[in-house]
C-alpha cells in the first residue's frame, strides 16, 4: 500500500544525491581543466598534444641496381627527380568527386602548360580515330576488367562486366557512382541531373579517370600519395607551388627515377620499369616467399621491371625497401617521422653486350635500309607490281612515299584544321573537305539510290565500303557472334561480292545482326526503314572525324593530284618534321629541285628514316655472338625511347607507338619468325652426310628442275639455267635447290619408297642438334621456334613449316662456328653488389655437343667459305686478311611483298671469333643482308675508317653483290 507520510523524507535524500553529483562533476571538471592547462600555460607547444595524430608505417622505396655493358659503360641508372603528387584529403560526402576532379583538372593544365605530361599506367588510350581503346587483350584484359569492377577473381565477373566494351568501361568509371567526371546542374538532385563528361574534353576525361584509378589503388594505404606527373621540370614545380593553396592534397616530392642512356639502341634488351599492378604484385610476392623463405613484400606503390632485362632480372636489380613510422594529422599532413630504417640498393648487372658495337650495328642497319629504299623508289605514278615479281622487278612508286608520310603519322593531319595552320596545311585541308563531301555524297547515293554490287565498284570505293563494314564490326554495331557465316546473303557480300553494301546492311537489320542500341535510335519501336536511316546517319557521324578513313581518301587525293607532291613535302617543313638548313629549304621551295629529288635527298640524309616511312624494308635485326655463346650485340630496328615509358608511362607517346606501322616496341631479333630459306641448308647437308645419303665425294645433278614427282615440279633458283653436277660443298656454295630437294627426298627413302615423315624426322634430329628446336636461351622474351613437320623435300631447302627467330639462327651458326658446342646464349655476364663484389657469374651453359665426323664439319665450313669467296663486295675484307664464311637465305612470305633477306656468318674463317646473323624483313634479296653484314665486319675488325662506315647517310648495297640466293 502506498504510504503518503514517507514522501518528504525521500525527497530530501534525493536532493542530497543530486547536489553530491553536481559537486563531483564540478570538482572533476576542475581537475580535468587543471591537468590540461598545466600544458597550456607552457605556451603553444601544448596545442600539439590536442592535435589528432594517426600512426602509420610507410615503406621507403629502394633504388634499383645499375646496368652496365661488358666494358663497364653504364646503360641504366637512377637519378633524383621531382614528382607532382596528390593525396585524397577530401571528405567522403556529396560533392567530393566534383571537388577532387576540379583539383586534378587544374593540376593537369598547370603541368601540361609547362611542357610536362601526366603519369599513366592505365590500360585504356585514345586511338588515332579519337576513340577509347584497350591496350591489353585476352588474359590481361580480363584481369584489368576484374580489377575495375572490384572482383578478385575474373571468373566472378558478371556477363555484362566480362563483355564490357571500352566505351562502356569508360562510362562506368567516369559515371556518377564512380568518379563522377561531369556536372550536376541541379545541386538538390545531383545524381539524376548528372551529365557525363560535361565540362571536360575526351582527353581530360581519360586523364582524370587514369589518375582517379591510380588513387583508388592506393586507397587501402592511407596517406600514400599518387604520382600525377613524374620527373617534372623546374617550371612545373614552380607553377604547382604557386597554386598549392588551391590544390588540396597536392605536393612536390623528391624521388628517384630510372634513366636509360642512348635509349633507342638498347630499349629492346633492357625494357623498362613501371608501377606494379595487382597481378604482378601477387606473382612476385609468391616468388619471393618460395625462393627466399621470407617476404620482403612488394606493395602497390613499388616500381618493377615491365619488359626486357628489367623484368627478367627483377629479383637481382630490386633492392630492399626501407621503412619508417609516420604520424599524420586529420588532413593527411605528416607531422612526425620516427623509427626510420634506410633502404638497401639493388645489385648491379653487367651484360655481355658491347655498347659501342650495338650502337654502330644499329646505325649501319638504318643506313643500309635507307640505301635499299633509295635504290627502289621510282618517279613513276603508274607502276604496277608484276604478277610474279622478283627482287629486281619490285619498285616503290614515289606516290607511295608521299602517302607513307601521312599513313604512318609523320605528317600530322589533325593539325590541318588548327586555327594557326600554315598555308600548305590549309590548302590540303580545303582539298580534303571537298574530297570528303564528294565521297560522302557518293556513299549516300549508293545506300539510297544506286545499290551498285561490290564487284562493280572501283577499287577506291571498294576500299571505302570494306572499311565501313569493318568499322561497324569493330564498334559492335554489326554483332559478329550473331552473323551466320553460312548465310547465302552473307556469302553474296563477303565472297561472291555480287550485292551492294546497302542491300547487305538492310539484310543485317532484318536478321537482327545489328545492335540498334549502339546507333542512337530515337524511337525504340522503329521499323526497318527507320533503323536503316539511323544506321546510315551513324556511319556518316563516325566517318566524319575518322583518321583511318581520312587516310584512305588522302591516298587517292595524291594519286589523282588533288594535292601536289610539293604541298606534301612543304608540310614537312611547316610542321618542323625535318631539320634541314635554310639553304636546303629555299632550294626546294623556290623550285630549284623537284619534290621527287627533295624526298630522295631527305631519305639519303636520314632526315626521313625507313622507320618513319614504314615501306619495305623498314625493319631488320642483327644478332652478334662470340663463339662461347655470349651475345655481344642484339639489334632490332626500329626502336623506341624507353625513358618515356619508364617510371610512369607517357600516354600520348604510348598511343603513338601503338599506331606506328613498323611496330617499334616489337623485338624483331627475338620475336619475328620466318622460314630460314637457304640458311637451313647446313642442317640438311649434315643430315645427308651423317645419314649416308651422300658422301663428301658423291655428286647430285642439277638440271634446273626437280621432277621426281609427276604432280609437282620444283625449280632451282637458277632456272632455266642449271648447276650441273655438285658435291655437298658445291651444293652449299651454290645454294642449289635441286641438290637439297634430292637430299630431302633421299632422307625419306625406306626400301624403294619415299616417306615424307621419315625424312622430316631425320631433319628434325639434326635441327635439334644445332639448337633450332628450342628457344636460344637469351634472358628476354623470345618466340618459340618451329621445325618443319611437312614435306621433307621442301623442308630441306629451309621452306616447309620451318620458322625461326634471328637469335635462334644465331645459336645455330654459333654452333657451326665453334665446331659443335651448342650453347644456351646469354645476354648476362655477371651480377655484383653495389660495392662490386661478385654475386653470380652467368657464363653461357652448354646445351649439347654436336657429335659428327670431322669430314662433315670440313664440308660444311668449306661450303660456307665458298659462298662468301664468290662475293666481290667482300674483297675489302679478304685484302685485309679476314676470311668470312657465311650462307645467304631468301624467305618468301607472300607474293605481294618483297622476300625476307637473311645471312648467317662467322669470322675469321681459320679461327672463328664472332658470328653475325642478319635478317632484313621484306629486304628483297639475301645479297642485301650479306652486304649489310659486311659493313659490320668492317667496323668490328677496324678495317675501314669509322666515319666512313658510320656516315649518317644512306648506303646503297654494292651493285656487284646482286645475284641469286
Amino acid at each position: 500500500m502506498y504510504n503518503s507520510t514517507n514522501k518528504p523524507s525521500t525527497n530530501v535524500e534525493n536532493s542530497k544525491l543530486i547536489i553530491l553529483a553536481i559537486i563531483i562533476l564540478f570538482l572533476g571538471s576542475i581537475l580535468i581543466y587543471r591537468i590540461f592547462n598545466l600544458q597550456i600555460v607552457n605556451g603553444a607547444e601544448a596545442l600539439e598534444d590536442f592535435t589528432l595524430k594517426i600512426q602509420k608505417e610507410r615503406s621507403i622505396p629502394s633504388s634499383r641496381g645499375n646496368i652496365y655493358d661488358r666494358n663497364g659503360k653504364i646503360l641504366a641508372h637512377n637519378k633524383l627527380a621531382y614528382n607532382v603528387t596528390i593525396e585524397d584529403v577530401y571528405e567522403a560526402k556529396t560533392g567530393k568527386n566534383e571537388a577532387l576532379n576540379e583539383t586534378l583538372l587544374k593540376m593537369i593544365h598547370l603541368i601540361e602548360e609547362s611542357g610536362d605530361s601526366i603519369a599513366g599506367n592505365f590500360n585504356i588510350i585514345i586511338d588515332e580515330n579519337g576513340n577509347y581503346a584497350y591496350t591489353v587483350s585476352e588474359t590481361k584484359l580480363r584481369r584489368f576488367k576484374a580489377d575495375v569492377y572490384g572482383e578478385a577473381d575474373p571468373g566472378d565477373m558478371s556477363y555484362e562486366q566480362e563483355t564490357a566494351t571500352v566505351e562502356e568501361m569508360m562510362q562506368y568509371l567516369a559515371g556518377y557512382s564512380r568518379y563522377g567526371v561531369g556536372k550536376s546542374p541541379d545541386p538538390a538532385n545531383p545524381r539524376d541531373s548528372f551529365i557525363l563528361g560535361e565540362g571536360f574534353t575526351k582527353e581530360e576525361i581519360l586523364k582524370i579517370v587514369t589518375l582517379r584509378y591510380a588513387m583508388s589503388a592506393n586507397s587501402f594505404q592511407k596517406y600514400i600519395p599518387t604520382i600525377v606527373a613524374a620527373d617534372v621540370s623546374e617550371e612545373t614545380v614552380a607553377h604547382i607551388l604557386e597554386n598549392i593553396d588551391d590544390l588540396p592534397g597536392a605536393a612536390i616530392q623528391e624521388d628517384t627515377i630510372r634513366v636509360y642512356e642512348n635509349p633507342e639502341y638498347f630499349a629492346h634488351i633492357l625494357g623498362y620499369t613501371g608501377k606494379i599492378d595487382k597481378e604482378e604484385m601477387e606473382t612476385l610476392n609468391t616468388q619471393l616467399s618460395s625462393s627466399l623463405g621470407y617476404k620482403d613484400e612488394y606493395t602497390l606503390n613499388d616500381v618493377v621491371g615491365k619488359t626486357g632485362i628489367e623484368e627478367t632480372m627483377e629479383s637481382y636489380l630490386r633492392g630492399v625497401n626501407g621503412k619508417e613510422t609516420i604520424y599524420v594529422d586529420n588532413m593527411g599532413k605528416i607531422i612526425e617521422t620516427t623509427d626510420r630504417v634506410d633502404p638497401l640498393a639493388g645489385n648491379d648487372l653487367y651484360l655481355n653486350i658491347d655498347a659501342d658495337l650495338q650502337m654502330a650495328t644499329y646505325d649501319i642497319l638504318e643506313q643500309k635500309l635507307a640505301g635499299i629504299l633509295v635504290g627502289k623508289i621510282i618517279n613513276n605514278k603508274n607502276y604496277v607490281v608484276p604478277e610474279h615479281p622478283s627482287a629486281s622487278s619490285l619498285y616503290i612508286p614515289i606516290d607511295d612515299v608521299y602517302f607513307a608520310l601521312i599513313n604512318n603519322n609523320v605528317i600530322n593531319i589533325k593539325e590541318f584544321d588548327d586555327v594557326d595552320a600554315l598555308p600548305n596545311e590549309n590548302a590540303i585541308y580545303s582539298a580534303f573537305l571537298g574530297k570528303q563531301q564528294k565521297i560522302f555524297d557518293y556513299i549516300n547515293q549508293q545506300l539510297y539510290e544506286k545499290f551498285t554490287p561490290y564487284n562493280r565498284l572501283s577499287t577506291e570505293h571498294q576500299i571505302y565500303q570494306s572499311y565501313i563494314i569493318s568499322m561497324l564490326k569493330e564498334y559492335d554495331v554489326l554483332v559478329s557472334d550473331k552473323i551466320d557465316k553460312n548465310d547465302e546473303t552473307y556469302i553474296a557480300w563477303t565472297t561472291e561480292e555480287v550485292i551492294s553494301m546497302g542491300e547487305f546492311l538492310k539484310y543485317c537489320i532484318s536478321q537482327n545482326w545489328v545492335d540498334v542500341s549502339k546507333i542512337n535510335l530515337e524511337n525504340k519501336y522503329a521499323d526497318a526503314d527507320e533503323i536503316y536511316d539511323s544506321l546510315v546517319q551513324y556511319i556518316f557521324e563516325k566517318l566524319e572525324n575518322n583518321t583511318t578513313f581520312a587516310k584512305k581518301m588522302y591516298k587517292y587525293m595524291i594519286k589523282y593530284n588533288d594535292i601536289s607532291a610539293k604541298q606534301v613535302c612543304s608540310v614537312l617543313i611547316e610542321q618542323e618534321v625535318i631539320n634541314i638548313t635554310e639553304e636546303e629549304k629555299e632550294k626546294f621551295l623556290s623550285g630549284q629541285i623537284s619534290a621527287y629529288n627533295f624526298m630522295i635527298f631527305l631519305i639519303e640524309n636520314l632526315y626521313i628514316t625507313p622507320a618513319q616511312l614504314a615501306l619495305d624494308p623498314c625493319s631488320a635485326s642483327v644478332v652478334i655472338t662470340n663463339t662461347q655463346g655470349e651475345v655481344i650485340a642484339l639489334v632490332s630496328y626500329p626502336s623506341y625511347d624507353n625513358n618515356r615509358l619508364a617510371n610512369s608511362i607517357d600516354n600520348n607517346y604510348y598511343a603513338w607507338l601503338q599506331t606506328d606501322l613498323t611496330r617499334p616496341m616489337w623485338n624483331s631479333a627475338t620475336q619475328q619468325k620466318t622460314v630460314p630459306g637457304s640458311t637451313f641448308k647446313m642442317v640438311s647437308a649434315t643430315a645427308a652426310l651423317e645419314e649416308h645419303v651422300v658422301t663428301t665425294s658423291s655428286h647430285i645433278l642439277c638440271r634446273g628442275i626437280f621432277d621426281r614427282f609427276t604432280t609437282n615440279q620444283y625449280k632451282c633458283w637458277i632456272y632455266p639455267s642449271a648447276h650441273g653436277n655438285l658435291n655437298v660443298v658445291g651444293g652449299i656454295a651454290n645454294s642449289c635447290n635441286c641438290f637439297f630437294y634430292e637430299v630431302g627426298y633421299q632422307l625419306g627413302i625406306s626400301g624403294d619408297t619415299y616417306y615424307s615423315d621419315l625424312g622430316i624426322d631425320k631433319l628434325y634430329k639434326y635441327a635439334d642438334m644445332f639448337g633450332l628446336s628450342e628457344k636460344s636461351g637469351v634472358e628476354i622474351e623470345e618466340a618459340t621456334p618451329e621445325v618443319s613437320k611437312d614435306y621433307s623435300v621442301m623442308s630441306a631447302i629451309g621452306q616447309g613449316t620451318n620458322n625461326y627467330t634471328t637469335v635462334g639462327l644465331s645459336r645455330y651458326v654459333t654452333t657451326i662456328a665453334n665446331n659443335g658446342t651448342c650453347y644456351n646464349l646469354s645476354l648476362i655476364d655477371k651480377v655484383t653488389d653495389s660495392n662490386g663484389n661478385l654475386l653470380k657469374d652467368f657464363s653461357p651453359e652448354v646445351r649439347n655437343k654436336v657429335d659428327i665426323s670431322s669430314s662433315t664439319w670440313n664440308a660444311i665450313h668449306e661450303g660456307m667459305r665458298q659462298v662468301v669467296e664468290k662475293r666481290s663486295d667482300y674483297s675489302i675484307l679478304r685484302t685485309a686478311g679476314i676470311t668470312i664464311a657465311g650462307k645467304t637465305g631468301t624467305a618468301e612470305e607472300t607474293r605481294k611483298r618483297a622476300n625476307h633477306a637473311l645471312f648467317v656468318s662467322y669470322a675469321p674463317y681459320e679461327k672463328p671469333e664472332i658470328t653475325i646473323t642478319t635478317r632484313i624483313a621484306n629486304g628483297y634479296t639475301s645479297n642485301y643482308a650479306a652486304n649489310l653484314t659486311r659493313d659490320i665486319y668492317l667496323y668490328y675488325f677496324d678495317i675501314q675508317d669509322e666515319d666512313t662506315i658510320l656516315s649518317g647517310t644512306a648506303t646503297r648495297p654494292d651493285a656487284s653483290s646482286a645475284g641469286g640466293d
